[in-house]
């Protein structure tokens, strides 16, 4: 994980806030509820995938102690 991951993911995250907002203020409640539960999807798979490379660096790890 880079730090571009990580700032793609804040910045997709703020795009989606704004929307939600937006939708709230002007009155699209349906609009919002879907650009929430699209959010909600996303950072799901993002954490998804952060959790994959994270575990993955750990087996990486202890394949390496293992070796030694």
């Amino acid at each position: 994980m880079e730090l571009s991951d990580v700032l793609r993911v804040a910045g997709v995250g703020l795009i989606i806030a704004l929307l939600h907002v937006f939708f709230e203020q002007i009155g699209k409640k349906e609009f919002s509820f879907f650009i929430f539960f699209i959010a909600y999807l996303y950072i799901t798979a993002e954490l998804i995938r952060f959790l994959r490379l994270f575990f993955d660096d750990i087996l990486t790890f202890f394949q390496w102690l293992n070796l030694n």
